[in-house]
């Protein structure tokens, strides 16, 4: 057990004393302002304290002042048509016949998910301009649901990138840093939903969606200081978002605090006959928690790699010793491949996008170049060079060379199997059976039961465990210079950042990116809760209690 000693310091800690020394103070007579959470509007259009025009006010305002700076939103919508859904929301609250809780709350939309009435370029000049005929299916249940779709948020073109400065649109700051730093101290906002991270830190939003591919919420999250969660694959609808990697793509929520992301999550797992890869899970619900007794949280010792910094491994020690606090057993578990599955990601991940962004071809989809016509320079080869970027058309000849008749054995098939192994790592390790595997065993297990058979207590399973505790990052938010230089290493090196949020993308599991403290230079650094496919909502449950012992801000 020694690299669980390096995250885990003895269990009498500073939250050893009382549970209500850990929990932020929230007090009643807080102001409503740009930085209020998801939940306390609620409860105040509720309480009938403030307004859905309150709230969007408050939003413009935010945008307004720092859009300019952070660049975190590409198209805001029409304030004419803001301020009409606005009070007609509010007519619904006075009337009590709101559609929902989200009924009036400013909510994003990342570029790559598609409006009828905002545009989505993917952050791509190969679709500048497209106006999609539909809204996608998590639009359009927000919409139904009374939300004010308030703009589209920047990101790294099709999904490709960890930094967001992969974008036609230009690279999204990090709002944690002030405007008047961000020439000389600029911060990456994280990719590739970097700009629904900013948006949400930035107060331009209440909540944001964003696509998860490989890390592409919880990264952002962990680096701009927000909630940032991927469900299992499937729950929520891909209807209607453009694809990167169609195996891995997820649609994710970014909010203020846990609840928030409940909030949005409750309202967009819903099963869709217009998605293939939908999945109608019988999920139980799980009761808000206080006590964790009971409950064994796994601290897997690979996640324990080299260059991880020292804010991060005290804040992952620091939020072991919390669980434990509240009655958690934490125990050490091995995932033995998790060393592969970036390998394999950036095998699977490119292939996929190869044969997906086939279509933009400058005749039935996308940028059409207008260069003079060249027989060495067909139309189709000109088109995509030119609506390409650098990190989109890497990924394209990375993808295509691994699906090629000789190289598909040696490189798609054995990344194939790698996967396999990640996703039987986590099977091995969890209480809780993979639903998705129920059949083929003949266990009839819900999503959100644990098996019998695998029970982490009692009887002598006692290896079995119902949730993993990692850091969401290997440090907190890096230089935007440091990314933007021209050096051959910088591709590698975003790559390697993935490492702590790839695995679970390949196993298709709930991932939640929770910020859990600062670095020596103030910047907020992260953990990551992650549990059995389908087990969302104990993810959620068991994260609205670790975001309650955040350790204060340290003071330089």
């Amino acid at each position: 057990m020694p690299k669980l000693r390096l995250i885990r310091r003895c269990v009498h800690s500073q939250y050893a004393s009382s549970p209500k020394t850990c929990r932020r103070t929230h007090t009643a007579a807080a102001q409503l302002n740009c930085k209020s959470s998801l939940a306390e509007s609620v409860a105040r259009l509720r309480s009938g304290t403030t307004s859905p025009a309150k709230l969007l006010s408050i939003c413009l305002d935010a945008i307004s002042a720092r859009n300019s700076n952070i660049n975190a939103l590409i198209h805001v919508a029409s304030t004419t048509d803001l301020r009409a859904n606005a009070t007609a929301a509010e007519e619904r609250w006075k009337t009590h016949n709101q559609r929902g809780p989200l009924d009036g709350i400013p909510i994003a939309i990342k570029h790559n998910i598609c409006t009828r009435d905002l545009a989505t370029t993917c952050g791509s000049k190969m679709l500048e301009g497209f106006l999609s005929p539909n809204d996608a299916t998590v639009v359009k249940l927000l919409r139904d649901r009374g939300a004010i779709i308030v703009g589209k948020t920047n990101m790294d073109e099709f999904g490709m990138g960890s930094a967001n400065i992969h974008s036609f649109h230009g690279p999204t700051q990090n709002p944690v840093i002030p405007d008047a730093d961000h020439e000389s101290n600029g911060r990456v906002a994280g990719g590739s939903s970097g700009g629904s991270a900013a948006a949400v830190a930035a107060g331009m939003c209440f909540a944001a969606l964003g696509s998860d591919t490989g890390g592409s919420v919880r990264t952002p999250a962990a680096y701009t200081g927000v909630v940032g969660f991927k469900p299992s694959y499937g729950r929520l609808s891909r209807f209607g978002l453009v694809s990167y990697a169609s195996s891995l793509d997820t649609v994710g929520i970014l909010a203020r605090r846990v609840p928030d992301v409940k909030l949005v999550y409750d309202t967009l797992a819903h099963y869709d006959e217009l998605d293939s890869t939908s999945v109608a899970l019988k999920s139980t619900p799980v009761p808000p928690l206080e006590d964790l007794t009971g409950l064994r949280i796994g601290v897997p010792q690979e996640y324990h790699v080299e260059g991880l910094s020292e804010a991060v491994l005290e804040s992952w020690s620091a939020a072991a010793d919390f669980l434990a606090s509240r009655g958690a057993t934490v125990v050490p578990v091995s995932l033995p491949h998790t060393q592969q599955a970036i390998p394999a990601y950036y095998v699977i991940a490119p292939a996929e996008a190869s044969s997906n962004l086939a279509k933009y071809d400058g005749v039935r989809y996308g940028h059409r170049s207008s260069a003079p016509r060249d027989q060495a320079a067909p139309l189709y080869a000109t088109s995509r060079t030119e609506g390409f970027g650098a990190e989109v058309l890497r990924r394209i000849m990375l993808g295509t060379f691994v699906l090629q008749a000789n190289s598909y054995t040696s490189y798609y098939q054995q990344a194939q199997k790698l996967r396999r192994l990640v996703q039987r790592d986590f099977d091995n390790v969890f209480a809780m059976t993979n639903p998705l595997h129920a059949a083929a065993t003949g266990n009839t297990t819900s999503a959100g039961q644990q098996d019998p058979s695998r029970s982490s207590a009692g009887s002598g399973n006692t290896h079995k465990v119902d949730l993993l505790l990692t850091p969401s990052a290997t440090s907190a938010a890096p230089r935007v210079a440091d990314y933007m230089t021209s050096s051959s290493q910088t591709p590698v090196n975003e790559c390697i950042n993935d490492v702590m949020t790839v695995p679970a993308s390949l196993a298709g599991l709930p991932a939640l990116a929770i910020p859990f403290g600062h670095d020596a230079e103030g910047l907020p650094v992260g953990i990551q809760l992650l549990g059995q496919y389908g087990d969302d909502q104990r993810v959620l449950a068991v994260g609205s209690i670790v975001e309650k012992g955040q350790p204060p801000k340290r003071v330089t």
